[in-house]
């Protein structure tokens, strides 16, 4: 049991946690805090949180346990805000897409990774932000990666991993570096081809045109290019190393795509489609419904 939760940034992975925690009945009280006191009192009304604050000093008195759920950007300014405001015995851990960078931050607020913080990533959402579009639902049957610290707390590790399960997760863990090698391919990747792709074609001249006669495989491929920019643009710049290394391995796969085109090698073409599907059809259909967005 939790007795009071304090969620910093209540959008739609904030605001989910908190309907979830709810649902569960795991927690007594959710305090959410931000900036945006509009969406704070929208939490309220629509019972995702029990009360908030817009300062975070404030929100997390008493709370023993607070997640960050803020874009990776503002995550060093949080802890700043909330460090000397903490419980002792508080439980600290967040859901940032990129492990190494919110580490960092930890580390440049506290001087080292304090026992009681367990970082996390909870590979689920959707394309739509703000608490509004929060749901209970969101994170079942998802998997959360945990990536706990040689310092972190057996007990802040077991409640960390409590909280997850309870909302009807898989809970895994890996070590911080692996995390972002694994997402930069299987999440940040994506989302910057699609958000590319779109720009690209929205910049020629028949954008309104391409975009009219667009088909459900288009749509279904750029879905993820209506996520947040602000959120996106975080990400990529925090996990840009291991982004820029996958990246340029898809340059020169796509460069020797490009190079059969030009000369007509039906079968380099072939080739890769077949073994395209080979593997979507083995890893991503047979992935028992736990897919990420």
């Amino acid at each position: 049991m939790i007795d009071r939760l304090c969620i910093i940034g209540v959008g739609l992975i904030g605001g989910s946690l908190a309907r979830a925690a709810k649902r569960a009945g795991i927690c007594r009280e959710v305090v959410g805090a931000g900036r945006n006191e509009a969406q704070l009192r929208k939490a309220v009304e629509l019972g995702v949180i029990d009360r908030y604050s817009t300062r975070i000093a404030e929100a997390v008195a008493g709370a023993d346990m607070v997640v960050l759920a803020v874009p990776l950007g503002a995550m060093e300014s949080a802890l700043r805000q909330m460090a000397a405001h903490l419980r002792p015995d508080a439980v600290v851990t967040d859901v940032g897409s990129a492990k190494g960078s919110v580490v960092a931050a930890v580390r440049a607020v506290f001087g080292a990774v304090p026992g009681n913080f367990v970082p996390g990533h909870p590979i689920a959402g959707t394309e739509k932000s703000g608490v509004e579009a929060s749901f209970a639902e969101l994170f079942e049957d998802r998997l959360v990666i945990l990536t706990p610290l040689p310092q972190s707390s057996s007990d802040a590790l077991a409640r960390v991993r409590g909280l997850w399960e309870a909302t009807g997760a898989e809970v895994v863990e890996m070590d911080v570096e692996h995390h972002d090698e694994v997402l930069a391919a299987t999440s940040h990747l994506p989302h910057l081809l699609a958000f590319t792709l779109v720009d690209t074609l929205a910049r020629m001249d028949e954008s309104e045109e391409i975009f009219r006669y667009s088909a459900g495989g288009f749509r279904d491929f750029t879905r993820i290019a209506s996520s947040d920019p602000v959120m996106w643009r975080d990400i990529c710049l925090a996990n840009r190393e291991a982004i820029l290394h996958v990246l340029q391995r898809f340059v020169n796969e796509l460069g020797g795509l490009t190079d059969a085109m030009r000369a007509g090698d039906a079968e380099h073409v072939l080739a890769l489609f077949a073994r395209a599907k080979a593997a979507r059809d083995r890893y991503v259909n047979n992935s028992n419904g736990k897919r990420s967005s």
